[in-house]
């Protein structure tokens, strides 16, 4: 006989609720279409019963009438710590110095004399133009000028010694004074025959070939400045606010898999029209870094050293506001009672959100299980 009645009371735990919704159910307002209206009507019939399965439960359970299985829940215990919100964009290693060597004069390249991947100098040689022709007009203004200083020197010893007109003193002069104007003029025009390294670095990409036509404007070569690298990057409009010179940023190179704490040194002072976004340069270190490299910028732009944190999907959403489960000991070993604590959330980053109120160092979050337990129940952990 006890065995059936308890046998009934287990089939009436599992009834009452069924039959207790239909009744709520049944009784709702007639001839409300409002979705919004149903849906917030629907969520408090749920708390409700919700909270009466809890305690009708809990005094069966009470009375020895059903036995519950406690359900078993993880907890994680909150510490203070610091908390960083990163602006995430990709980027590009790029040489402080970028410079291509250009030719004065136009003509046709007769030899290039460094090939990609070379060290240069500033001032060093790099290539030369044709110049046959140059030099023929050179050696032929050397001959006359040698002859125009010869009769100068005549006339001015015969001037010297009062001997011979003024006239040709000054002719002589003139004649040798405007030969040496043309070859100073001549070896300048042939001396730009010559391409040189406009500055210290590593040919980066020789453009032209010996045979081809080269003028002024047109690169024979990029040198690069490798003593100097600097990451560039574009930060979407979003964050112009909140991007300034001086701030931390975070380098990682993706290929090598290093990483380089270094500074915003510069911030570009107006938005790109077509693509919406801002320029941004950091400084990086010298070291095995390729010029147009990816690298991957993490901009700092909030810092809280003292943070409370959780990882975000720990937090669900009520009537109420955002809320997380917290369980209170009971005294009973492995048992804690679950209680909705509302929060406040702040910056969100990588799957954590800072929490700015509602939860305090020490509380015990339910980070694994809190899906099938509600506010009020005891669970084990």
């Amino acid at each position: 006989m006890k065995k059936q009645m308890n046998n009934r009371m287990r089939k009436l735990n599992y009834i009452m609720p069924l039959l207790l919704l239909i009744a709520v159910v049944s009784c709702k307002p007639k001839g409300n279409d409002d979705p919004v209206a149903k849906l917030a009507a629907l969520k408090e019939q749920k708390a409700a019963i919700e909270t009466q399965i809890t305690a009708l439960e809990q005094e069966l359970v009470t009375k020895g009438v059903i036995e519950k299985k406690l359900p078993t829940v993880a907890l994680t215990e909150l510490k203070v710590a610091p908390f960083s919100h990163f602006i995430d964009l990709q980027g590009k290693v790029d040489a402080d110095e970028s410079v291509a060597a250009t030719s004065k004069m136009p003509g046709v390249l007769k030899r290039i004399l460094v090939k990609n991947g070379d060290n240069v100098k500033k001032g060093q040689l790099l290539a030369e133009l044709e110049d046959a022709v140059m030099l023929s007009s050179i050696n032929e203004l050397k001959g006359q000028l040698q002859v125009a200083e010869d009769l100068y020197n005549r006339q001015k010893s015969l001037w010297d010694q009062n001997i011979g007109s003024e006239v040709q003193y000054i002719q002589a002069k003139n004649n040798k004074e405007s030969l040496e104007r043309s070859m100073a003029t001549l070896k300048e025009n042939w001396n730009n025959t010559r391409i040189f390294a406009p500055t210290s670095g590593t040919v980066d990409n020789v453009i032209l070939n010996p045979g081809e036509a080269i003028s002024p404007g047109v690169p024979l070569a990029i040198i690069l400045n490798l003593s100097k690298l600097k990451v560039k990057g574009e930060v979407t409009e979003a964050y112009a606010s909140k991007v300034s010179k001086g701030d931390k940023v975070q380098v990682h190179f993706p290929d090598t898999g290093k990483d380089v704490i270094t500074t915003v040194n510069y911030v570009s002072r107006s938005i790109n029209p077509v693509s919406r976004t801002f320029s941004v340069e950091s400084a990086v270190l010298n070291g095995d870094y390729k010029a147009n490299q990816i690298a991957v910028l993490k901009i700092i732009d909030y810092q809280n050293p003292k943070a409370i944190v959780i990882p975000v999907n720990l937090i669900q959403s009520s009537q109420e506001g955002d809320f997380v489960l917290v369980a209170e000991k009971t005294g009973v070993d492995n048992q804690a009672t679950i209680k909705r604590v509302v929060v406040k959330q702040g910056q969100n980053y990588n799957g954590y959100v800072e929490i700015l109120s509602g939860l305090k160092a020490g509380d015990l979050v339910v980070s694994t299980g809190f899906q099938d337990i509600n506010n009020g129940e005891t669970v084990l952990f």
